[in-house]
């Protein structure tokens, strides 16, 4: 960071790595310390999703781009370090952050039919063959492939051992990063946020994944990748407490823009599968990282293939230029 000319900001949390060090969110700060615009590259919100946002944030640092005076770049480096660590999606309560940030603070509920395939998504038993595969084709046909994609992945408050848990209170890594932002970024203008995550959509292709309040002006910006998300306009789904409500409630002045970009790796049913029986581990298993359901959660979001690595690099890079290059406008 101080190659780069950056300054470093440490969020210390009480988690604890598999060795027993502890974590932190890392946040590099470029260009102005009093902003007018800022691009906020952030990653790993999702633990194991972090390798590419962070290989993106690494690539930044070596060559970084340019920035006009008034200009801050802030690279927020794996926003749940505990589940990057564990190879986990979720932190180290069971929690699904990017489910977290509710501001009428309504920790309850669950979408519709969620209880209804909690004890698919769920069992409690340790990893072993259950026929999955049938199981999820009978769900499909059950209750339809879109409102299923929307009712597993939208959060859940109910069934804290479930799939995108999203927990009782604001755990302790958005509570620290929302103070930071408030502290920081709260008198900045105008703020374009880029949170990086990993596993839906086409192998190597990457979406960029708006609310409908910003998708207009983002697809000015960065053009026909930008989806709405709602599952009748592709394979996202809406969120309950998302990371786009910290930031706006962080920043109520700023004239703010949000969106995910999301890189593909595998079809949907895989992905939930190694979800699943990675969760099944954690809780009904001894948790450990030599366990296959780990290396295969790892290659879930995280693909060894140099193809799709250098996509994540070369789009990763592309898309943070366009907003630089959109701020500076």
């Amino acid at each position: 960071m101080q190659k780069a000319g950056g300054r470093l900001h440490t969020l210390e949390l009480a988690a604890r790595a598999p060795s027993g060090n502890s974590l932190s969110i890392d946040i590099g700060w470029l260009g102005s310390d009093a902003p007018q615009n800022a691009l906020l590259h952030s990653s790993g919100i999702h633990g194991v999703e972090g390798f590419a946002g962070s290989a993106i944030q690494l690539q930044l640092l070596d060559r970084l781009p340019s920035l006009a005076d008034n200009t801050a770049l802030i690279l927020v480096h794996i926003l749940n370090p505990f589940g990057m660590a564990w190879i986990r999606r979720t932190n180290e309560n069971n929690v699904d952050l990017n489910r977290n940030f509710l501001a009428d603070a309504q920790y309850s509920g669950c979408p519709p039919n969620y209880a209804r395939v909690d004890s698919f998504l769920s069992p409690k038993t340790k990893p072993n063959h259950d026929f999955f595969l049938m199981k999820s084709m009978l769900m499909i046909r059950r209750f339809g492939l879109k409102p299923l994609v929307q009712a597993i992945g939208g959060g859940q408050y109910e069934y804290p051992q479930g799939l995108f848990y999203g927990g009782r209170k604001l755990e302790e890594g958005p509570e620290k990063y929302h103070a930071f932002l408030r502290e920081r970024v709260s008198t900045t203008k105008r703020v374009l946020a880029i949170d990086v995550h990993t596993g839906i959509g086409r192998f190597g292709h990457d979406m960029l994944i708006a609310e409908p309040s910003h998708y207009e002006s983002l697809r000015r910006i960065f053009g026909k990748r930008v989806t709405l998300s709602e599952p009748e306009h592709g394979p996202a789904y809406r969120i309950r407490g998302g990371l786009g409500n910290l930031l706006s409630n962080a920043m109520p002045a700023a004239d703010y823009r949000f969106m995910a970009q999301e890189f593909g790796t595998y079809n949907p049913i895989k992905v939930l599968h190694r979800l699943r029986e990675e969760n099944r581990w954690h809780h009904f298993g001894t948790g450990s990282l030599d366990h296959p359901t780990k290396r295969a959660l790892k290659d879930t979001f995280c693909p060894a293939s140099k193809q799709w690595r250098d996509r994540v690099l070369s789009r990763g890079r592309a898309v943070v230029e366009l907003g630089l290059e959109a701020l500076r406008r």
